[in-house]
C-alpha cells in the first residue's frame, strides 16, 4: 500500500464558495478505502474524497462536527486497468442544492447518488480555505491512494465543467485529457 502523498498550502482564496478539482486517476486495487484528497485541521473539521471499498466515490465535508456535504455515487469504479477523469465543481452560490456540487466522470455528469447531502447556499468549501494544507493522495494517516494520478488541477474561484479539462477524441470516441486546459487558476 502506498504511503506517499502531495501537499499544498493554500493562500487567500479568490472565492470560498467556488472551486474545481480535476484529475485523472487509475486505481491499483479494489476492496479497501482509498484516499484521493483531503484538507483537515482535525477529525471534526475536514473535507475529503475517497474511493470506498465498494468502489463508490464519496465526498464528505464536516465543520465543527456538523456534516455540510455528504455525496456518494451509486456507480462503482473498480476497473484497475482504466483511467478515470474526475471533476468536482463547487458553486455554493447556486439556488438549487444539486447545482452546488457537481461530479463528472469521463466527461459525463454523475446524477445518481446513494447519499446526497448538498451544502447550504453560500457554504464555504473547506478545500479552498485560507492557509490550510491540501493533501492529494491521502485522507487520513492510514488511508492513502493506491494507484496513479495525473493532470491534477485545483481551480480557485471558478466552477468548471469537465469539458474545460477533457474532450472526446474524434477518431476513437474516447475521453482524453486537454494537456493545456484554458482555465483561470485564481
Amino acid at each position: 500500500m502506498a504511503s506517499t502523498y502531495l501537499t499544498n498550502t493554500t493562500s487567500t482564496p479568490t472565492n470560498n464558495d467556488k472551486c474545481t478539482i480535476s484529475f485523472w486517476i487509475k486505481f491499483s486495487s479494489v476492496g479497501s478505502d482509498l484516499g484521493i484528497f483531503s484538507q483537515h485541521t482535525d477529525s471534526n473539521n475536514r473535507i475529503q474524497l475517497a474511493r470506498l471499498s465498494s468502489g463508490a466515490l464519496s465526498l464528505f465535508q464536516k465543520v465543527s462536527s456538523s456534516i455540510e456535504i455528504s455525496i456518494t455515487t451509486n456507480r462503482f469504479f473498480r476497473d484497475v486497468s482504466a483511467w478515470y477523469h474526475v471533476v468536482i465543481a463547487f458553486d455554493t452560490t447556486q439556488s438549487t442544492a444539486s447545482d452546488r456540487v457537481k461530479f463528472y466522470v469521463n466527461g459525463v455528469q454523475e446524477t445518481s447518488f446513494s447519499v446526497s447531502t448538498y451544502p447550504s447556499q453560500n457554504t464555504d468549501i473547506r478545500f479552498n480555505s485560507s492557509s490550510l494544507v491540501q493533501e492529494i493522495g491521502r485522507i487520513t494517516a492510514d488511508t492513502y491512494m493506491n494507484g496513479s494520478m495525473s493532470h491534477v488541477h485545483f481551480i480557485d474561484g471558478t466552477a468548471y465543467t469537465a469539458s474545460a479539462f477533457g474532450e472526446t477524441d474524434t477518431t476513437t470516441g474516447e475521453w482524453k485529457a486537454k494537456t493545456s486546459p484554458s482555465v483561470t487558476y485564481g
